[in-house]
């Protein structure tokens, strides 16, 4: 069991991570929602309900789908912990089953985060989520950005694994590795997927540029160091020449109307 130095280390750490997408998500939230201000918002692969209990907190109404019961356990008893279980809904399923899931045309934003990387068929993946978001709705898609992958191996001194994403990496529309896992994607084939599924992007932002190059060490030592270090990374979030930079892209994009 973590101690309370690593505890707090780890939620430091956790903090940067999540940032910048937390940030461009509950901007997306507020311009997506009603007159009502509430959002209709489905979490697809949403799990133990990270950003799905915060949005809630915020007023809006969520459906997470995950194929995992215990995830969805989880995420129930954080939900209720946090005030927000009237705001929350579960369904146990993926991508292929969300049209069953979920009535066609009247959701506001759909969080797709960690999720394109293994599914078996990206432009199927795209169409199951335009199915049930309304025309301008909004897509929030975490993806895994393959030019850091390659920085990050060959750092570690895994320079074969470097190479084999550098001259090996899979079609990102296509299947992945064995099994669908694996995929990594550039800015540029984000938006050209997108595109081709009727989404229109708003907004791309550079994730986790620093924070898994730095060492814990120096963020633990440094009093400050963690919240500058969060600083850092959403000053940079925006910068296209740091998007080939980031472990992940989110892409805001909007449902083009027909």
């Amino acid at each position: 069991m973590p101690d309370q130095h690593s505890a707090t280390s780890l939620q430091r750490r956790s903090a940067a991570r999540t940032a910048v997408v937390w940030d461009a998500l509950r901007g997306a939230l507020a311009d997506a929602a009603g007159a009502d201000g509430v959002a209709r918002v489905v979490d697809i692969g949403g799990g133990t309900g990270g950003l799905a209990v915060r949005a809630a907190e915020l007023g809006h109404r969520v459906t997470v789908v995950d194929p995992s019961p215990d995830a969805l356990a989880i995420l129930a008893r954080r939900a209720e912990e946090s005030g927000v279980a009237d705001l929350v809904t579960a369904h146990q399923g993926d991508l292929g089953t969300l049209g069953d899931l979920v009535p066609g045309g009247g959701v506001d934003v759909v969080l797709c985060h960690g999720v394109l990387e293994i599914v078996d068929d990206v432009p199927a993946a795209l169409a199951a989520i335009a199915g049930v978001l309304r025309p301008g709705g909004v897509l929030s898609l975490l993806v895994n950005q393959r030019h850091a992958a390659v920085i990050t191996r060959a750092m570690a001194g895994h320079f074969g694994q470097a190479r084999a994403i550098l001259d090996h990496e899979p079609d990102p529309a296509g299947s992945g590795q064995p099994g669908g896992t694996g995929r990594r994607f550039t800015a540029e084939e984000v938006t050209a997927v997108l595109d081709a599924a009727g989404f229109d992007t708003r907004a791309m932002h550079a994730v986790r540029v620093f924070v898994d190059l730095v060492p814990s060490s120096l963020v633990d030592l440094e009093p400050g160091a963690a919240e500058r270090l969060v600083e850092l990374e959403q000053a940079v979030a925006e910068r296209p020449e740091y998007l080939p930079l980031g472990t992940q892209v989110h892409t805001l994009a909007a449902r083009r109307a027909g």
